[in-house]
């Protein structure tokens, strides 16, 4: 019918955009902290830190090196066990109170919502689930059957990959206008491709440099 919008996909970050803070960092020491003996193994994780600081290595590698030192081996039983912990008391107290009622303002219109994460799928669809979401992309961790390997099935979903993952949400969903919320600079590339970009509590020179598009920024708290 002439007039009639389009239907929307409500695609959302996560880390910083949905939550608080990275989550992470929160997850892997409270998993480190279960398992405290794996504290030990962290000085493995040096070698890839260094490469990453000489820019000779990128944010998957360190991540994929930080969990088959730390974690690899770790049995699927003992992740989830955690991960059931983990995701309520993040969602308890880690979110900002704009994204719940952002999520909540597009559900009640009926629109599809869409989670795509850097973060792993160690936890992450355990929080699309909780919080209602249609589609969830986040970056992949390898298992042998019910042991940890810690390398990625995907390619780490951040800056171009997330333009990647844009582009196929699209394709999903081709009669959908898409609406896309982040929160960092390396999000800026997928913003701009989206209908309405919005930046979500973007640092300094973020928000400059969306000051040349038309993403919108907003502060949530």
């Amino acid at each position: 019918m002439p007039g009639t919008p389009a239907p929307l996909v409500a695609l959302f970050d996560l880390d910083g955009t949905i939550t608080r803070h990275n989550t992470l960092a929160p997850f892997a020491l409270g998993l480190l902290l279960r398992h405290p003996a794996r504290m030990l193994r962290l000085p493995r994780v040096l070698p890839a830190l260094a490469r990453f600081a000489l820019g000779r290595c990128d944010h998957g590698e360190l991540k994929s090196a930080f969990l088959q030192e730390t974690f690899g081996g770790l049995q699927r039983s003992a992740v989830d066990a955690w991960t059931a912990r983990f995701v309520p008391r993040l969602l308890e107290k880690g979110l900002f109170n704009d994204a719940r009622a952002a999520i909540a303002r597009h559900r009640a219109h009926g629109d599809t919502l869409a989670l795509l994460s850097a973060s792993t799928d160690l936890y992450v669809p355990a929080i699309g689930k909780a919080l209602g979401f249609d589609d969830v992309q986040c970056t992949g961790v390898a298992w042998d059957g019910a042991s940890l390997l810690g390398t990625l099935t995907t390619p780490n979903r951040r800056g171009a990959e997330k333009v990647r993952c844009l582009q196929a949400l699209r394709a999903r969903y081709p009669d959908f206008a898409l609406v896309a919320y982040g929160n960092a600079a390396s999000d800026l590339p997928h913003l701009r491709l989206a209908e309405r970009g919005v930046l979500v509590n973007g640092s300094r020179s973020a928000r400059r440099e969306a000051a040349h598009t038309p993403v919108a920024c907003v502060t949530w708290r």
